[in-house]
Order: structure tokens, then sequence, then C-alpha cells
């Protein structure tokens, strides 16, 4: 049931109503262009099976949403083949039957940053471990503000840097670099932070992220605590606008709060709560409201009501078509897709980063030993065994 917002100026509940308006205005919610773009990850391994169950698996249905993947999809061979030996490329053009690990890319792409020079930055990052065995994934978040040594890159005349991590994607993209560019140099970057080597990339904007979650009709969330947003004012009608002017750093008389407790969320508000920074742990409680996201994302992804009704599904193809770019290391996309079809029943496992909370390093955020013995136990394909040892790693979600 639905309830309606608190009427009073400084306050909305979580559960009000959405705001209201054309989508051709920006200041409306369902048109904010924010910059902390949460990812998806288990949707993008289960959009195979998504397409082929819900078309019953062959025949004509069947072919159309997979035609229609192939036609969407912007696809590129040359990011894995263009990081000096980082990527896994499948000579034989199928995925290896052992152990995957999928880089997947958030950008940070703001109106205006183009032009100004200041371009793309990839704000959310993260590796996706299938182990060997295929009947999970493990979700691994690294903190955007790792200051790490960005190796050069000469597509872009980039001599290299000590910088944040989310940097490597902007200085890979300058100039000629583009999308593939950016990825390269990033996977070479996290690669050279964690060990691991990738067998696809993937990257996905937030005006895309935004537009799979409204094919989906919203998702079910819960919030772990009460957070105001930055991004968002109500007014003392209850009206709920976009803020103008900078960000503030304490919560303003007419901030719009997510008040704790679980609802269906619609589109614009999960997005806003994935983004949400002000809280006890900043980036880290950021990160596990990301991976949260993405966990109810995949639910409602391969539920009954969406696999059961080809409309949604058609709409939800190609949403997520229309916002991927990808380098699947040689295989072909239908087949990459389907490769991974287990993956729409299988868990998916969200693992904190330096238990959660920030580790300086002299300078800036750093990785603590606990966290490297994950990354080697995720280029080991022994994730599983590492998590036995230190189970307080894995997140509890709400959903």
């Amino acid at each position: 049931m639905t309830v309606a917002p608190e009427r009073a100026a400084g306050q909305v509940l979580a559960n009000g109503p959405a705001p209201k308006g054309g989508k051709a205005r920006p200041k409306k919610p369902k048109k904010v262009k924010g910059p902390k773009a949460p990812l998806w990850a288990k949707l993008v391994t289960s959009l195979g099976a998504v397409t082929l169950v819900a078309a019953g698996g062959t025949g004509v249905a069947a072919e159309y949403l997979l035609d229609k993947v192939n036609d969407t999809v912007q696809t590129s061979s040359s990011v894995l083949s263009d990081t000096d030996g980082v990527g896994v490329t499948n000579v034989s053009g199928k995925l290896p039957d052992g152990a995957l690990n999928l880089l997947m890319l958030g950008l940070d792409t703001r109106t205006g940053w183009e032009a100004s020079g200041l371009g793309s930055r990839s704000d959310t990052i993260i590796v996706l471990h299938i182990p060997a065995t295929h009947d999970k994934a493990e979700m691994i978040s690294i903190p955007r503000d790792t200051e790490v040594s960005i190796p050069a890159y000469k597509k872009t005349d980039y001599a290299g840097s000590t910088d944040k991590i989310n940097a490597a994607f902007y200085f890979g993209s300058r100039g000629s670099g583009g999308w593939e560019g950016g990825a390269a140099l990033a996977a070479k970057t996290v690669h050279q932070l964690t060990g691991i080597s990738f067998n696809g990339v993937i990257v996905i904007d937030f005006s895309g992220f935004k537009d799979i979650l409204e094919a989906l009709g919203g998702v079910y969330m819960c919030v772990d605590q009460d957070m105001w947003s930055s991004h968002y004012v109500v007014d003392s009608k209850g009206k709920v606008t976009y803020a103008k002017g900078a960000d503030p750093t304490s919560p303003p008389s007419n901030a719009l709060w997510f008040k704790k407790g679980c609802r269906n969320m619609k589109a614009w508000e999960a997005l806003e709560y994935s983004r949400i920074r002000h809280s006890t742990n900043g980036d880290y409680d950021r990160q596990r409201h990301q991976q949260q996201l993405l966990r109810a994302m995949a639910k409602k992804a391969t539920s009954s009501g969406v696999l059961t009704n080809f409309s949604k599904v058609s709409k939800l193809v190609s949403a997520a078509g229309n916002s991927l770019k990808m380098d699947t290391g040689g295989v072909q996309l239908t087949d990459f897709f389907y490769g991974l079809k287990d993956m729409a029943t299988a868990d998916l496992v969200p693992i904190r980063t330096n238990s959660g909370s920030f580790v300086s390093n002299g300078g800036g955020e750093g990785i603590n030993d606990v966290t490297k013995e994950l990354f080697q136990a995720a280029a080991d394909d022994k994730v599983e065994e590492f998590l036995l040892g230190h189970p307080e790693m894995v997140i509890e979600t709400g959903s």
C-alpha cells in the first residue's frame, strides 16, 4: 500500500509518491542527470536467459529477441586486445569452461563535461567473478577514490600518473580514445591493482541504467538507515524537485529523506538511494546499496512477472541493449549471453572491500591487506575458500 509523503518541509517518506511532470523537463526526477552511476552485474549475465526463457527458448520470438540484443548492444574487439595482455582472448570463439572475470564500469557523465574537457569517470568499478562451477557470481566493488598508479597509454598520449582509480577511464577515453580506450586503460589499471585478468568488459552510463529500471517498473528495496539526498529537495506542498547549486554537506531544512524500511521503489527513487554518500561510512555505504540494487534488479528481471510478459521482456532487452557497450573477448554476443544463462538462477554474492570503511595510504585512499588477499583469491578462483575464512566480508543485503 502506498503511503502519502509527509507534507512538512524537510522530510518525505521514502514510500511517498514520485514527483510528476513531463519527461522533457530536466529538473524532474525522471530526467535527473546525476554523477554516481550505479552499475548492474547479474542483470547482464542473465540477459540471455531472460530473452530465451521468455520466448520459450526457440522459435520466432526467441530469434527476434536475440536479434534485438545483437542490433542494439554496442560491441568492440579492441578493449581487451589493447591492454598489454590483461584480457583473456578466447581464440576458439567460445566462453572458457573454467572461471570468468568480468570488469563492469559505471560512468560518471555529466552534462557539459565533454565540452569543458572534464570527460567521464568510471565512478562504479565492479569485478564480477564467476567460479569454474558457474553456480554463483561473486561481486567485488573497488572504491572509486582508491589512489593508484595509472599506467601510461600511448593511444591518448597519456604518460601515466598517480591518481584516483576512477580517472583511468577518463585518461584512456580522451581525444580519439573513446569508450574503448577508457575501458582498456581502466582494465589495465584494475589488473595492475588486483592481479585479475578479464574475460569481458561491460560499460554502462547513468541514463541507460535509469532506462533499464524504468523498463522493469521499479524494484523492491530496503532502506537500512535514515538517509538524506543532496540532489533533491521538497517544497512546502510535498513536491520533490531536483536541487539547485552545489551539493550540501549537511541536510537542508527541505531535504528529501529516505526513511528506514522496505518497499517498492520507482526507478528514480531506487537510483537516488543507491547514489547517496551522506552516511556513516560514506562511499562504502554507497557501494553496499549499489550491490543491493543490483540484486533487486536481477530478482525483478528474472521474476515470473517479467519472464512471462513478452512485452516487458522486449522493453527490457531494448533498454539494456541501448545502454550497453561490451567487449566479450572474441565470443559472439549471443553465445556470450547464452553461455551464462545459468547465472539467471545462481546466487549473487556481494563482497565488501576494506572491511567497509575508509583505509588511508598516507595521502589518499588505499587497500588493506585482507582486500589484497581477496583480489588474489579471485585471480586464483579461490574466492569461496577465502570467504570461508572471512565470512565478515560478505555483505548481508536487505533484499
